[in-house]
């Protein structure tokens, strides 16, 4: 049997009982194993050079950014800071920045979540909205109060948009997804394509056009109960077969 593909998964830096730490929720790396992968956490520092980032990244065959609590500081797209905007990882923020050009130039098949979406967003010169439910024509797309599955049910509906990469693995043309978000695409990035949006016009997806592999990212958390969701499955098990390609063949 061949070994699975190796999968990075940027962390997020935390304080866990005191400590400084680095972290993965389980939901992520349990959703790629699933699918046939084999994660591995990647530890984020602000001070990695590039030539050890693309030494550590040719290693893998897919690179996951997850979603965090955390947000992407506004400095990165030329914003001062809301006051609500108060969760930040500047280690995390310098990793992703690093990592997701190298990743591009390297092939490497690479799916973003939720925070990963708009980090992509940012790497390719894009802004945000800091606080979504702020802007007069959008929705609050922010969890539901209760527990975990009342907070990642389906929440509103999405409209795919035909002859993109999200439409070439799910063939309906809507589908319903979980939204636990307070910040968005205000600006796209150049070089990006939008691939869904949300009922109120936010972007809900989005690839990278000049990409030569598997390159997409969401805003909603395709990790949660894939099984039940065959959009979130189609995602993951598109992602691993991008990455089982890459292990393969090498490009």
């Amino acid at each position: 049997m061949a070994p699975r593909p190796l999968v990075g998964v940027i962390a997020c830096r935390r304080t866990i009982e005191g400590h400084p730490a680095h972290m993965v929720t389980d939901k992520y790396v349990s959703a790629l194993r699933d699918v046939g992968l084999q994660p591995v956490m990647i530890p984020v520092w602000e001070d990695t050079d590039a030539e050890s980032a693309r030494a550590l990244l040719a290693r893998l065959d897919g690179l996951l950014l997850t979603g965090s609590y955390s947000n992407m500081h506004p400095s990165r797209y030329g914003e001062a800071l809301a006051p609500e905007n108060t969760y930040e990882d500047a280690a995390r923020d310098a990793a992703a920045l690093q990592w997701v050009p190298l990743a591009l130039a390297l092939n490497l098949p690479l799916l973003g979540i939720c925070r990963g979406f708009q980090e992509l967003n940012v790497v390719f010169g894009g802004s945000l909205h800091q606080v979504v439910q702020q802007v007069p024509s959008l929705m609050d797309h922010r969890e539901p109060k209760g527990d975990q599955n009342a907070q990642f049910a389906p929440s509103h509906a999405i409209t795919i948009v035909a002859g993109g990469q999200l439409a070439a693995l799910y063939d309906a043309p809507e589908a319903r997804v979980n939204s636990l978000h307070q910040q968005g695409i205000a600006r796209l990035g150049e070089g990006l394509r939008v691939e869904a949006l949300a009922p109120d016009g936010l972007v809900e997806a989005v690839s990278v056009s000049t990409a030569s592999s598997f390159a997409l990212a969401v805003q909603w958390h395709p990790e949660w109960k894939p099984r039940q969701h065959p959009l979130y499955l189609a995602i993951l098990e598109g992602f691993a077969d991008a990455c089982r390609d890459k292990a393969a063949h090498g490009e």
